[in-house]
């Protein structure tokens, strides 16, 4: 980058290689969207895992001919797994295809409930998450610390990454427990699930990208000797 670079800069530089870029997260959600659309048409569980991996396949394929990074593909094989490991725990514990729908969720709350702790403590702690995302990715984990700029931005950019997760897992949360408490029939439970996770996967994603991006373009502030070696 040019000597001249801002902070943001530097930081919009670095969240976008550590994030993949639009194809990163392109690949990381298709899976995903494709086990929640077959779901609802087909309401068979693992003929919508069986696509959700189908589509991570092809995805896969793609990335091993132009011989780029797979690291994106990789998480969302990761997801489906983990999320089908779910299922049949709830499979073995007697539960019908409602029960294992529903287990199949679990881990995206408990996940997104973990990262929104984990950002919040963050940045209470002064240690924000996002700066460790970007050190890491510029070889220099802890280096960022020693520029209060950076500290400050990356406490910002790391609350815009933690209210997507919050919101995702107060309202994906209470509709899983609706549905295995009783208080909504499970059916209703699972659609209204597949439904919210969609609507709370890209919309926000895009919503906390122009975000991020206002943050990181509004303002010029001058990069220190500190700021250089993490750009390096």
């Amino acid at each position: 980058m040019s000597p001249d670079a801002t902070v943001e800069e530097v930081v919009r530089h670095q969240l976008a290689k550590a994030l993949g870029g639009v194809r990163g997260m392109l690949e990381a959600a298709v899976p995903t969207i494709s086990f929640t659309i077959a779901f609802l048409t087909t309401h068979r569980l693992w003929l919508a895992v069986g696509l959700s991996v189908a589509a991570a396949t092809v995805l896969l394929i793609v990335r091993l001919v132009q011989r780029t990074s797979v690291q994106f593909v990789m998480n969302a094989f990761v997801g489906i797994a983990i999320g089908a490991f779910f299922a049949w725990r709830a499979a073995r514990a007697g539960g019908d295809a409602t029960s294992q729908a529903l287990a199949y969720f679990l881990p995206g709350i408990l996940i997104n409930t973990g990262y929104a702790v984990v950002m919040i403590l963050s940045i209470l702690l002064r240690h924000p998450l996002v700066g460790y995302i970007v050190g890491s990715v510029a070889h220099h984990p802890t280096q960022w610390r020693q520029d209060p700029a950076l500290v400050k931005l990356c406490s910002r950019l790391t609350w815009v990454m933690a209210v997507p997760m919050i919101l995702r897992a107060g309202v994906l949360g209470g509709l899983y427990l609706a549905g295995t408490s009783g208080a909504m029939q499970a059916s209703t439970a699972i659609a209204s699930l597949g439904v919210a996770k969609l609507a709370l996967g890209w919309p926000l994603v895009v919503a906390g990208l122009f975000v991020m991006v206002w943050l990181l373009t509004r303002d010029k502030t001058p990069v220190t000797a500190q700021t250089h070696v993490i750009e390096d």
